[in-house]
């Protein structure tokens, strides 16, 4: 968001207009925002937030489901799906729900046996599949 280093450069002495001008956004929504910062739905979803923290800190093993039904006991409701989005987004899974991923995870041995033979003969390349003789 642009309007903290507008109201910045306005302390500094540099005119909104100006600023606003140079970074090509409209001088209504600044000051619109400048008189009410934080928006309602920002502190809503602020207090949702924390309240799915609070049970997810004290239950890491419960999955959205539950943690909205802790969300609504401490005075918070939510839908379902609001509860999952902000537990997707900031990350906090059931303990028990999802696996991580193994970095450094190396490839194990080849499943059969290589029947491809290359035969490399000036310059050329010439692929030759071999045949496996029944015994």
């Amino acid at each position: 968001m642009m309007y903290p280093l507008v109201r910045e450069l306005a302390g500094d002495g540099i005119p909104v207009t100006v600023t606003c001008r140079v970074l090509k956004i409209a001088r209504q929504p600044y000051y619109r925002w400048l008189a009410r910062p934080v928006t309602d739905a920002e502190l809503t979803a602020a207090h949702r937030a924390n309240a799915l923290f609070d049970a997810h800190c004290d239950d890491p093993e419960f999955g959205y489901r539950f943690l909205v039904d802790e969300a609504r006991e401490a005075g918070e409701p939510m839908a379902e799906r609001t509860a999952w989005r902000i537990c997707s987004e900031l990350g906090w899974w059931s303990a028990f729900g999802k696996k991580r991923g193994k970095n450094g995870k190396k490839p194990g041995p080849p499943v059969h046996d290589d029947l491809c033979a290359v035969n490399r003969r000036q310059g050329q390349a010439a692929t030759r599949i071999h045949r496996r003789r029944s015994e």
